[in-house]
């Protein structure tokens, strides 16, 4: 079996929420055999003025998008049901399962399966890699995907930005159907 292909692409900040710490971030995306799926998230700029969450032990956090953290929305192609999933560079993750448009699943409080989150660094580089399990999601093995990707940036005087793939008109908001402009093939 052939490996999947790895896909590369830019996220743009929201022009509302301006920041001159970060010049650049781009995202690789794999879905791998086995059924997980691989994310790089690569940050670039004046990392002295952004926030980096300091490592904690792995856990479930929730609100980790009030601070720097990257995420990830996956969901069946055509399908309104979706998962949010947030990496925190502390190493504290979020998963979120939704029936439609931030409509929260009762009764499931998260996603199975806890993420493998690592960070790396250099100057003026920083990259968050996290692995996660599609088994037990709403997308069956092999379903094609639509993906959101997006991240929040906290500069070092507590302003927010954020990041996406593709930005619908208005305010950010990450969980829009417009968001979800990657597709996976099956």
């Amino acid at each position: 079996m052939p490996p999947e292909p790895v896909h590369a692409v830019t996220l743009a900040c929201h022009p509302d929420t301006p920041t001159d710490a970060v010049s650049g971030m781009s995202v690789r995306v794999c879905r791998n055999p086995g059924g997980r799926l691989a994310v790089s998230y690569v940050v670039k700029g004046d990392l002295d003025r952004v926030r980096v969450p300091a490592p904690r032990a792995p856990r479930p956090a929730d609100r980790l998008w009030e601070h720097t953290c990257c995420e990830i929305f996956i969901a069946r192609k055509g399908v309104p049901a979706y998962y949010e999933y947030n990496f925190s560079p502390s190493g504290e993750w979020a998963a979120y399962a939704f029936d439609g448009y931030r409509a929260r699943r009762a009764g499931e409080p998260q996603p199975p399966l806890r993420p493998t989150i690592t960070v790396h660094g250099s100057s003026g580089t920083f990259e968050l890699d996290a692995v996660i399990s599609l088994d037990g999601l709403a997308p069956p093995p092999g379903a094609p995907l639509a993906l959101a990707l997006s991240a929040v940036i906290e500069d070092s005087e507590g302003r927010l930005s954020y990041w996406a793939l593709r930005h619908p008109s208005g305010k950010p908001d990450f969980h829009h159907p417009g968001a979800f402009a990657l597709e996976l093939a099956a």
